[in-house]
């Protein structure tokens, strides 16, 4: 290696440090129109031809920021309400807690005073809430000037995705024949775990919902966007709410609701988790349900929200990586 083939590599890692740096405080917008380009890129495909390539990304950008923006807007809504439904009542000692303070002190033999200590843990939530009232104009702002950019992305990177993967292909000194695999491995990895794991999450965290809401579980709304976010994780999952959901109804007295949720849980919503995830996201991604409880978990930790998508896909991708690796340059 040269003295100036190397400099010049220093240069590009230095640009390259640089250009992350910059990037990285508005990381999770930047994978938000990533996620986005690529489910639409197959519908700007058909529409290209009819309004133009400028036109076609002008319109599916349009669609998706109403898309998101407005339901986001309506669910977060919803969400506060119940939030702060839920610290009134807590507050307030409006749950009657005299059954589970009788069943705990038939069992121990102690006498505790729940509703004084829901109301003081009530008061609590409440006063964090107020408080941090005061952090949402930052957050408003950072939350637009996010959107916005990923607005633009999307624009970009549905009118001239195919430019950069054609470029990208023609920089990477690797052989066609070994890109071709790894993105059409990559491709269908992706739709296996953005489409198969979100929709089979967003399943099982509505048939959870509904559950809790028949039962008659407060704040059904906040807890069903909560096991939602829940179910990316295989296994347990939504399990993490509606399991103690049901033991809250029978130490309520209400048996017959808790063993109805429970075995709910166990049959319905477990089976759309067992079979529906097999099917649309372990099959096709061939990755084993820890793999992808790691790139989950995992990725949130890295990246934000947005790791719980992506984070399956890096771990993914490396192993993929590492078998394309060994077909074409492991000696036999």
């Amino acid at each position: 290696m040269d003295v100036s083939r190397g400099f010049m590599l220093v240069v590009i890692g230095a640009l390259g440090g640089l250009s992350l740096a910059i990037v990285w405080p508005f990381r999770q917008y930047l994978l938000l129109a990533v996620l986005i380009a690529y489910l639409l890129t197959p519908i700007y495909r058909r529409l290209a031809p009819v309004t133009g390539e400028t036109g076609g990304a002008l319109v599916l950008m349009g669609g998706a920021t109403g898309a998101v923006i407005l339901p986001f807007a309506a669910l977060v809504s919803f969400v506060a309400s119940d939030a702060f439904d839920l610290a009134q009542r807590l507050s307030d000692s409006d749950i009657d807690l005299g059954e589970a303070e009788a069943v705990i002190a038939d069992a121990t033999g102690r006498e505790v005073d729940l509703s004084t200590t829901l109301g003081t843990a009530g008061e609590n939530f409440a006063s964090v809430l107020v408080g941090s009232a005061s952090d949402l104009v930052g957050v408003f702002t950072h939350a637009v000037i996010g959107i916005t950019l990923s607005a633009f992305l999307l624009f970009f990177f549905l009118r001239d995705g195919r430019y950069f993967t054609e470029w990208l292909f023609e920089v990477t000194p690797l052989p066609d024949v070994v890109l071709e695999e790894l993105s059409s491995n990559v491709d269908d990895l992706m739709w296996a775990v953005l489409v198969g794991h979100v929709l089979v999450s967003a399943i099982q965290g509505l048939l959870a919902g509904i559950g809790l809401a028949v039962t008659g579980i407060p704040n059904a709304v906040f807890w069903t966007l909560v096991m939602m976010l829940l179910a990316l994780l295989p296994v347990v999952g939504a399990f993490l709410v509606w399991g103690p959901a049901a033991v809250y109804l029978v130490v309520l007295g209400n048996s017959v609701a808790g063993g109805a949720l429970f075995l709910y849980g166990v049959t319905v919503v477990g089976f759309s988790d067992n079979y529906l995830r097999s099917i649309l996201v372990d099959r096709r991604a061939q990755l084993n349900p820890a793999t992808i409880m790691l790139g989950v978990v995992g990725g949130l930790y890295l990246l934000g929200v947005m790791g719980l998508f992506f984070g399956p896909v890096i771990v993914g991708a490396f192993k993929i990586a590492i078998e394309t690796f060994d077909t074409y340059y492991v000696d036999r």
